[in-house]
C-alpha cells in the first residue's frame, strides 16, 4: 500500500514549560513558608515592657471592686444572664491582673495564666469556667441555689482577687 506515511515521533514540549512549572512549585513553597512564619505566635515574656506598677494601687483596686460590684447587681436584676455575669466577672479579674501586673491575663488561656507567678488569679478564673462555658443552666429545683447565688459567690472570688493583690 501505497498510503503508509510512516512512523512520526510525538511533538516535544517546549524547553521553557519544565522551569515555569518549577517555579510556580517554588513560589507555592515560598508562599506556604511565609503564611506559616508570619502566623506563629511569638516566644518569650507576657508581661508588658516598663509599664510598672501603677501609680495608685488602692484607686485601682477601689475602681474593680465597684465594676464587680456593678456586674453582680446587673446580674441579681436580671440584666445580665448568669453566663454573661461570669464571662464578664473573668474579664475584670484578667483585666485587673493586666492593670496592675503589666501581664497581658485578657489574651491568655487559663494554662499561660497559670504559668505566669500569680495562683490567686487563675484559680479564680479557673473557678469561673464551668459557669461561663458549661452546658445551658437548667430550670432551678427545690433546693437548688439559684443561678444569683453563683454570680455572688463568683463575684466575691473576684473581689478576693483584688483585696488581697499585693
Amino acid at each position: 500500500m501505497e498510503n503508509d506515511a510512516g512512523f512520526y515521533a510525538p511533538l516535544s514540549y517546549s524547553p521553557w514549560l519544565p522551569w515555569a512549572g518549577l517555579g510556580l512549585l517554588l513560589l507555592v513553597a515560598v508562599w506556604l513558608a511565609y503564611v506559616f512564619l508570619s502566623t506563629r505566635q511569638k516566644t518569650g515574656s507576657w508581661t508588658a515592657p516598663a509599664s510598672g506598677p501603677p501609680s495608685d494601687p488602692s484607686s485601682l483596686k477601689g475602681d474593680y471592686l465597684r465594676r464587680i460590684d456593678a456586674v453582680a447587681a446587673d446580674s441579681a436584676m436580671g440584666r445580665l444572664s448568669a453566663r454573661a455575669a461570669h464571662q464578664a466577672l473573668s474579664l475584670l479579674i484578667r483585666s485587673f491582673v493586666r492593670d496592675i501586673a503589666g501581664i497581658d491575663a485578657p489574651r491568655m488561656t487559663l494554662a499561660e495564666l497559670r504559668e505566669q507567678n500569680i495562683p490567686a488569679a487563675a484559680l479564680a478564673v479557673s473557678s469561673l469556667y464551668p459557669a461561663e462555658f458549661g452546658p445551658e443552666p437548667r430550670d432551678p429545683e427545690p433546693g437548688d441555689p439559684e443561678p444569683g447565688d453563683s454570680v455572688a459567690t463568683a463575684a466575691e472570688t473576684a473581689r478576693e482577687v483584688v483585696r488581697t493583690w499585693s
